[in-house]
């Protein structure tokens, strides 16, 4: 049987605490509560240092974030423990919506899923980290999504009007939807899980 690491499966409790502490739309907690209850069945681990790119200089900053909610305390707390060992990414998809800065100054890690410290297809969970003044492209893929957002930031679905959730902030992208993100004068520092196979 997979037995989940000490540090991974900390973070794992972290995030479906605070992910269902601050998830609002009846859609968004029940994508929730699908991806964690699956999650009590380990998938295959992935052992070995990880790989950062030089944006990464500036998660001290994206994690410093100014709140005093136990839940999101813990959930850094928790990001805190595996992050050495994720491998960063650049987006390499773009569409021309991006911004000028946008190579350079993003970087997207698997924490959960292909590539992550838990092998699995049914559902990812990750992070994105952007540099201040960086938009990310205009991008939709076929899973659900709910976001739990960790800095000032922006965001945006479909063709309406950005919106700023804040710290602690929480949005469902429902399948197929267009949507992007700019960070302002701080990193924009958010987490994402996506139900990938989803039953019906």
């Amino acid at each position: 049987m997979t037995e989940r690491s000490e540090t991974l499966q900390f973070f794992v409790d972290a995030a479906f605490v605070a992910f269902d502490q601050f998830a609002k739309t009846p859609e968004a907690r029940r994508s929730i509560r699908q991806i964690f209850t699956v999650l009590e069945h380990p998938g295959p681990g992935r052992d070995g240092p990880g790989c950062h790119l030089s944006v990464c200089k500036n998660l001290d900053e994206a994690l410093a974030i100014d709140t005093s909610e136990p839940s999101l305390q813990r959930l850094v707390e928790g990001f805190k423990g595996i992050e050495p060992n994720l491998e960063w990414r650049q987006r390499t998809k773009c569409d021309g919506t991006e911004s000028a800065n946008f190579a350079d100054g993003h970087a997207n890690a698997m924490i959960i899923g292909p590539g992550g410290l838990e092998e699995r297809s049914d559902l990812w969970i990750g992070v994105t980290l952007l540099l201040p003044h960086v938009r990310y492209p205009d991008h939709d893929h076929a899973p659900e999504e709910v976001y739990l957002v960790m800095s000032k930031g922006e965001f945006q679905q479909g063709e309406g009007d950005w919106f700023s959730p804040g710290i602690g902030g929480s949005f469902y992208n429902t399948p197929g939807v267009k949507h992007t993100m700019r960070s302002v004068d701080t990193p924009l520092f958010a987490f994402w899980v996506l139900l990938a196979e989803r039953s019906h």
